[in-house]
């Protein structure tokens, strides 16, 4: 797995082995940044169930100012440490090793909001709607920002969660990629 696009394009990233992670697949990832901007300048970015940091890593390589990555497991959060360490990017990260459930209240309780946020939870374990339920209900998304949900075909997401609207879907496969955005 590779950063294909700013300033650490080509860099290798780790994925830490007989996990059973599944890391977005490169064609996903390249058409996610071929739909949001290019110049990702001092966006603020919350990366949920983030496995290998692979999609943030993108984001930073691409000039967002600063990140938050948010995985229960022990051994992603070691290899998302361990990546950003390598690409020099910590100074601009924090990394949460805890539930995501429990990260998204209390970042709403401190009024924290971002430009962009990624989602991927494990495939068809009902984490969709769940996690976009307490997201919208915190508030986390900026007016002009963007959250993208990576999710299984077989999961479907509602096209309103408060105010916090479905905006587009791509299918990759079976993967589908749903954009939401805030409503006024």
């Amino acid at each position: 797995m590779r950063v294909i696009g700013g300033n650490a394009r080509g860099r290798r990233l780790k994925v830490p082995k007989g996990q059973t992670l599944r890391p977005t697949a490169g064609r996903v990832k390249e058409a996610l940044f071929n739909i949001l901007p290019h110049d990702l300048s001092g966006t603020k970015v919350l990366d949920l169930f983030a496995g290998t940091g692979n999609v943030t890593i993108e984001a930073l390589s691409r000039g967002a100012a600063a990140a938050i990555l948010v995985d229960s497991s022990v051994e992603s959060g070691k290899a998302i440490r361990e990546n950003l360490r390598r690409l020099h990017l910590t100074d601009r990260t924090k990394v949460w090793i805890m539930p995501v459930a429990r990260a998204l209240r209390f970042l709403a309780r401190h009024g924290e909001t971002f430009d962009l946020i990624f989602l991927d939870p494990p495939y068809d374990c009902k984490w969709i709607d769940r996690t976009l339920r307490i997201i919208a209900r915190g508030r986390l998304l900026r007016e002009s920002g963007m959250l993208i949900a990576e999710h299984s075909i077989r999961e479907k997401v509602e096209p309103c969660y408060d105010s916090l609207a479905l905006h587009d879907q791509r299918r990759y496969g079976r993967t589908l990629l749903s954009f939401f955005k805030q409503e006024a």
